[in-house]
């Protein structure tokens, strides 16, 4: 059989004439092609690494926009909410007022009754 790399099809740290078992100890060919194989890994690991931050980069972005979104939905929805208790209490209030000029006397026992059961409640 041809020399067999247990490493793959690469010759990193094998040269002509060698069983592939060990690193080479011959002329500095194997020494380049192997540093050559080493930075070849290295620029791989690097674009890989960049392809990767770019992705995360993308993804981050995109869950930032949702988030966004999401957020101005509620703001909205909260602001129409709001908008709408306020509304709510200004008309109980002009009711109240309203019902106090029309019925003066029976407002005022109506006061002096609640707070009288108040008084008691609280006395206790």
């Amino acid at each position: 059989m041809p020399d067999e790399n247990p490493i793959g099809s690469s010759d990193f740290g094998t040269s002509s004439g060698s069983t592939g078992t060990g690193p080479s100890t011959g002329s500095g060919a194997g020494t380049s092609s192997a540093t050559g194989n080493i930075n070849d890994l290295k620029e791989q690991a690097r674009h890989a690494a960049e392809e990767l931050r770019s992705a995360a980069q993308a993804k981050a972005q995109e869950i930032r926009g949702r988030a966004e979104e999401y957020y101005d939905q509620a703001r909205q929805r909260a602001e129409g909410y709001y908008g709408d208790a306020r509304d709510r209490a200004r008309t109980l209030q002009d009711d109240g007022e309203a019902y106090i000029r029309d019925n003066p006397i029976r407002a005022v026992v109506t006061a002096l009754g609640a707070g009288f059961v108040l008084g008691l409640l609280f006395r206790r």
